[in-house]
């Protein structure tokens, strides 16, 4: 039945009851209308609008459940769909918003992916091309500061000295770069060693006193999952190392049965009411890639805490 034909039946049902109240029950209306009778008609009016708001707001109810939904859904935070009550129509239109927003997020991890492993693709070209054709750029230039070095006059040579010195620093930093866009570590030795050697340059770079924990017979995960939980784990260090004004940094690897789990905690500023930027979002993205759930907020105690929950067998959100 449509949604019309249900509220014109229920207000119907509610009329037509009342008229057969007034015309079988005892009560008339005279001319001028009496006292009592007014009572008793606008008794009469009252039971029938609260009667039919009663039954419209039963009839509606699906509809506000599926405007709050509407309102509050976040395709980076998805949640259980409404489920499809009532009749008809209602039924209908909960059914083919929830479809619609099957298809959106089936449509957004497709795209998000093809992006971020564009991302990835470009990422390492660049890193390639920093390390082989810069790199060694300035490891030819080095070698020929160090030959003009050895012949030059000592008034000039300590002056090539310092150049060599900064040059060597822009080699480190840009190979430091290169490993930051190209995880090798990762592809060669594994994730916790891969998180270890990021943990050890942040810590080198920022004087951050960094803590670490990582659980034994640690189950495979497959190469995608393993380069979301590097990235995202590089994207907090990155923050805390940048924006928290932190002294410490916790960072713990965990399984068990059913998943394994990243920690990365501080004792920063934290993160406050502080809306959450393209970094953040970014992390959310390649958790719902592998049907990971991933929760940032603020420490009780201080600072600021992210978790990664990713499951034993990951799969693609969609």
């Amino acid at each position: 039945m449509s949604l019309f034909w249900r509220i014109f039946l229920l207000n119907a049902a509610v009329l037509v009851v009342a008229a057969a109240a007034l015309l079988l029950g005892p009560v008339t209306v005279s001319t001028p209308v009496l006292f009592t009778e007014a009572v008793i008609l606008s008794g009469g009016l009252v039971v029938m609008l609260v009667a039919n708001a009663v039954l419209l707001r039963l009839g509606l109810a699906p509809l506000e459940r599926l405007t709050r939904a509407m309102t509050t859904t976040d395709l980076l935070r998805p949640g259980p769909r409404p489920a499809p009550t009532g009749h008809g129509e209602i039924s209908g239109l909960i059914r083919t918003f929830n479809a619609m927003l099957d298809r959106l997020e089936a449509e957004r991890g497709d795209s998000t992916a093809r992006a971020l492993s564009a991302q990835e693709a470009e990422r390492s070209r660049i890193a390639r091309e920093l390390h082989d054709e810069v790199g060694q750029t300035l490891t030819a230039v080095l070698l020929e500061l160090k030959r003009v070095a050895d012949h030059a006059p000592p008034t000039v040579r300590d002056e090539l000295h310092q150049v060599q010195e900064t040059t060597r620093g822009s080699l480190d930093e840009i190979r430091r770069i290169a490993r930051r866009l190209r995880p090798g570590v990762l592809e060669e030795l594994g994730l916790i060693s891969a998180l270890k050697a990021l943990t050890a340059e942040i810590a080198d770079h920022s004087g951050l006193s960094v803590r670490q924990r990582f659980d034994g017979n640690f189950p495979d995960l497959g190469n995608e999952a393993e380069l979301v939980v590097y990235r995202v784990a590089q994207e907090a260090i990155t923050n805390v190392a940048r924006h928290a004004g932190a002294s410490h940094l916790d960072l713990a690897l965990t399984h068990d049965p059913a998943g394994v789990e990243l920690r990365i905690r501080d004792d920063g500023r934290g993160i406050g009411g502080a809306p959450e930027g393209s970094g953040i979002r970014g992390m959310r993205e390649r958790a719902l890639l592998i049907g990971a759930d991933l929760t940032v907020g603020s420490r009780t105690e201080g600072g600021t805490e992210v978790r990664l929950r990713v499951p034993t067998t990951p799969t693609r959100s969609t």
